[in-house]
C-alpha cells in the first residue's frame, strides 16, 4: 500500500480518492521533492497518504474550525480513514504482559459479584479505550461510564460525546482523577443505581450490605487515581503510566460502598491498529510496544488535520515550518533543530508536549455518527 523513498513514507498512487491520481513515476516534481536533502532551505515533502491539501496562499485549507457543524464531522470521518491507512505500512502494534491474563480471569469471576460496574475511559480516546468484550462480560448488570482526563478536551469535544452517550441511554460522567472533579458525583449515582440491592435483601429478611461496584478499564486511564480521589486518601499504587496496578484490590467509601480497583485490561491482540496507535499517543499501552518516531510522526499529520490545532500550533511550539512536510520528515526536522539529530528523543519529545496538553485541549476521537 505504500513505498518508502528516501527514508520518507509516500502514498501507494493506486488508491483512488485516498491521494494524488498521478503516480510518483510520472510526476518529477513529486519525486525532486520526495526525495530532496533535509537541509535544504525549501523542501516540498509529500504528505504521507489520506488526501492532499493545497498549500496555495488564494485557498482555504480544507481543515478548519469547524467542529461544531456537519463539515467539521465529515473531516473528522475522513481523518478516521486516512488513520487507517497510515497504520498499514506500519509495524502492528501489541501489549500484553503476563498480569493481564491472570488478571482478565480473576476479573470475570469477580464481575458476577459486582452490583454495578465502572467502567473508566481516555476522554481523548473514548472508543479507543473500551474492551471489545466488555459487553458480554457485563451482561444485564448496571454500568456508569467514566470518561477521565476531561480536562484535557475541549468543550465541544465533551458536549459531542455528551450528547452521543445520552442517546444511547448510558449513564457518563466526566472527570479529572488528578483533581478530583466528578468523583462525588460518580459516588452518589453508584449508590443510587444499587439502592435496589438491599431493598431484595430485606425482602429476603438478609441485612443489609454495602454495594459493591468494580472498576475496570484499560491501563493508565486513571482508575486508581478516580478511588484516590474519592477516598481522599492514596489507597491504591498511581503513577502516569500502564501496568501499575498488577492485582485487584477491595477498598472501602464510607459504610455504603466498596469498590474493587483492577489493573488494566486489553484484548490478548489488537486488530485495530488505527485504535493500537491512538493508545500509543495516549499512552495508554506499554512503550515497548511501538516505535516512538512512527507514532510521533502520525500524531503530527493527526494535529495538522485537526480543525482545532492545524500547523499552525506545530509551527508555533517547534518554531518549524510545517507546510509540505510529513510527519516522519518533521520529526527529523525537530530532531536536527533541538536534539542533535537524535529523532527518538525528538518523537519523545512531541508526545510529551501531547499528553502535557501543550498543544491545547484536544480529542483524537469525535462520536461516530
Amino acid at each position: 500500500m505504500a513505498v518508502q523513498l528516501s527514508s520518507l513514507w509516500l502514498p501507494s498512487p493506486t488508491i483512488s480518492g485516498r491521494c494524488c491520481s498521478k503516480s510518483v513515476a510520472s510526476s518529477p516534481t513529486l519525486l525532486s521533492s520526495a526525495t530532496a536533502s533535509l537541509s535544504s532551505p525549501s523542501p516540498t515533502v509529500q504528505i504521507v497518504g489520506g488526501r492532499t491539501p493545497s498549500w496555495s496562499g488564494n485557498e482555504t485549507s480544507k481543515y478548519v474550525n469547524t467542529v461544531d457543524d456537519h463539515q467539521g464531522e465529515t473531516e473528522w470521518t475522513d481523518l478516521e480513514a486516512d488513520l487507517c491507512y497510515w497504520t498499514k505500512a506500519l509495524r502492528p502494534v501489541q501489549w500484553y504482559p503476563g498480569h493481564i491474563a491472570k488478571t482478565e480471569k480473576e476479573l470475570k469471576e469477580q464481575l458476577k459479584l459486582m452490583d454495578l460496574v465502572i467502567e473508566v475511559r481516555d476522554a481523548r480516546i473514548p472508543m479507543s479505550t473500551t474492551h471489545p468484550q466488555m459487553g458480554s462480560w457485563l451482561g444485564n448488570r448496571k454500568r456508569i461510564l467514566v470518561l477521565n482526563r476531561e480536562d484535557m478536551i475541549s468543550k465541544a469535544d465533551r458536549n459531542a460525546w455528551a450528547t452521543y452517550f445520552a442517546r444511547q441511554g448510558t449513564k457518563v460522567i466526566f472527570s479529572n482523577g488528578q483533581l478530583g472533579m466528578g468523583t462525588m458525583k460518580l459516588a452518589r449515582l453508584a449508590k443510587a443505581l444499587a439502592a435496589g440491592v438491599n431493598v431484595k435483601r430485606r425482602a429476603k429478611g438478609l441485612l443489609p450490605r454495602p454495594v459493591r461496584a468494580g472498576i475496570v478499564g484499560y491501563p493508565n486511564v486513571g482508575k486508581s487515581s478516580l478511588i484516590n480521589r474519592l477516598l481522599k486518601r492514596r489507597m491504591c499504587a498511581a503513577a502516569p503510566r500502564p501496568g501499575v496496578t498488577r492485582e485487584l484490590k477491595w477498598v472501602r467509601f464510607g459504610k455504603d460502598l466498596e469498590l474493587l480497583d483492577s489493573p488494566g485490561i486489553l484484548p490478548m491482540r489488537i486488530s485495530d491498529q488505527a485504535a493500537a496507535i491512538k493508545l500509543a499517543i495516549c499512552d495508554d499501552i506499554g512503550e515497548r510496544s511501538y516505535d516512538f518516531t512512527d507514532v510521533a510522526a502520525i500524531l503530527v499529520q493527526m494535529l495538522e488535520r485537526i480543525p482545532a490545532v492545524g500547523r499552525g500550533a506545530l509551527q508555533n511550539r517547534y518554531k518549524i515550518d510545517v507546510d509540505g512536510y510529513c510527519g516522519k520528515t518533521f520529526v527529523q526536522k525537530v530532531a536536527i533543530q533541538l536534539f542533535n539529530g537524535d529523532a527518538h528523543q525528538a518523537a519523545f519529545r512531541i508526545l510529551m508536549d501531547f499528553r502535557k496538553g501543550k498543544f491545547g485541549c484536544i480529542a483524537l476521537e469525535r462520536p461516530p455518527c
